[in-house]
């Protein structure tokens, strides 16, 4: 079975149903599936079996498969949230990552300014210089590995495993948001300056300024994307 060939139609069929094409609660037959995507009917038992375990479909055996509510997706998976953010309406979800965010990054930055190694220390205030030099120069390729590396790193160091497992979740938002044009394109001054201000604090042993320099960044972050959830109805799972 081709790699790419899965990887495609696993894409696709999570596009559909994450759009509300395909309705939650309804069943699709295999051999529509299989027709629909032009694939074997091993490649659509292995997307299948995939969206089976993010909980957006359950195996209907010898028939097919059976959309789920939005209540049993693993919301928290990676690819559950590329797919919601690569919807044109996706401002349900940025709210929704923002927020978390929000709760979690400077709480997690106060703990890393009393948990952080002193390596750890030393790499975040070197991905913080390099952040600046790098957004100044517009390169927001580049500038998106650094950023996604310095808050992976302070989700790492607060020393609460169950923070540092929200990496690929913070990885995904800020993709997405690159990737669809919502970052400026040259990151502001005052951000910059406040990645450099959270590491210092965490190497300085500060918890309570990193955790203030964290809540800026992600109040200029708030700021920036709300316009695209404004008047979006809130999501209340059953």
């Amino acid at each position: 079975m081709s790699g790419g060939l899965h990887a495609r139609v696993l894409n696709e069929l999570g596009l559909h149903i994450v759009s509300g094409e395909i309705d939650p609660e309804s069943i699709v037959l295999a051999e529509q599936l299989e027709e629909r995507y032009g694939v074997s009917r091993s490649v659509m038992r292995e997307a299948v079996r995939v969206l089976q375990s993010l909980g957006m479909v359950a195996s209907v055996k010898r028939v097919g498969m059976r959309v789920q509510p939005m209540s049993r997706w693993n919301l928290y998976d990676p690819l559950v949230i590329r797919w919601r953010l690569e919807q044109a309406e996706n401002g349900q979800q940025l709210r929704s990552l923002t927020e978390l965010r929000n709760a979690i990054e400077p709480q997690a930055a106060q703990l890393a300014a009393t948990h952080a190694s002193d390596d750890a220390a030393s790499e975040l205030l070197s991905l913080a210089a390099r952040m600046r030099s790098v957004g100044r120069s517009g390169d927001l390729e580049l500038f998106l590995e650094l950023d996604i590396r310095f808050h992976s790193l302070v989700l790492a160091a607060s020393g609460n495993e169950m923070f540092a497992r929200l990496d690929r979740v913070i990885a995904e938002v800020l993709t997405g948001r690159t990737n669809r044009g919502l970052m400026p394109s040259t990151p502001h001054e005052e951000a910059l300056q406040w990645h450099v201000d959270v590491a210092d604090a965490i190497q300085g042993k500060r918890p309570a300024d990193a955790y203030t320099s964290m809540a800026q960044i992600m109040n200029r972050t708030s700021d920036e994307v709300e316009p695209i959830w404004a008047g979006e109805p809130r999501i209340f799972l059953d």
